[in-house]
């Protein structure tokens, strides 16, 4: 693949229907926004967590950082898989607005497309956000997302940040 630039309706197909249900050991993923967001399985619309749930159950080690507090729809679904209450890995720092999904160190997009249904999800053409971004299987490129991913999941700019009293540590 080397890099491929993807718009739109190909950020859910390629990384969200493809690629994330298909992680074997880890997937990272950092959004500025995070909604409720529904995707397909086999033949009918779930929300997202009900596929990071399946991960979970496989083994699958998931991250997420998110810039903000997520909306009452995603908490509730949240709630409907126990299995991420202790299986997925969260921080939420009001610094974050990278897009980065990161697919055991081997896939990597980053880009312009929040964890919401208008960004990544399988919304419509015409409710969709104009999303672009790139995805790779390049290992130079992939390092320097997962450095960046990282590098703010370790607090490495926690004691400059001047923001902490507004984060909230799940991890």
């Amino acid at each position: 693949m080397g890099i491929e630039f993807i718009t739109d309706r190909e950020i859910y197909l390629k990384v969200i229907q493809e690629r994330i249900p298909n992680a074997e050991k880890f997937v990272w993923i950092g959004t500025s926004d995070l909604k409720d967001l529904y995707v397909k399985k086999r033949t009918k619309m779930v929300p997202f967590l009900e596929i990071l749930a399946d991960l979970v159950k496989k083994g699958v080690e998931i991250r997420l950082i998110h810039g903000k507090e997520p909306g009452e729809a995603f908490r509730n679904d949240f709630d409907r898989y126990p299995v991420l209450i202790k299986g997925i890995e969260r921080l939420l720092c009001p610094r974050v607005h990278f897009k980065i999904v990161i697919i055991d160190g081997k896939f990597a997009y980053t880009g312009s497309a929040n964890l919401t249904g208008a960004g990544m999800g399988a919304k419509s053409d015409n409710k969709r956000n104009f999303e672009n971004g790139f995805i790779t299987d390049d290992h130079t490129l992939i390092g320097a997302v997962m450095d960046q991913f990282d590098n703010v999941w370790m607090g490495k700019h926690c004691k400059k940040c001047g923001r902490k009293k507004f984060c909230t540590e799940y991890i």
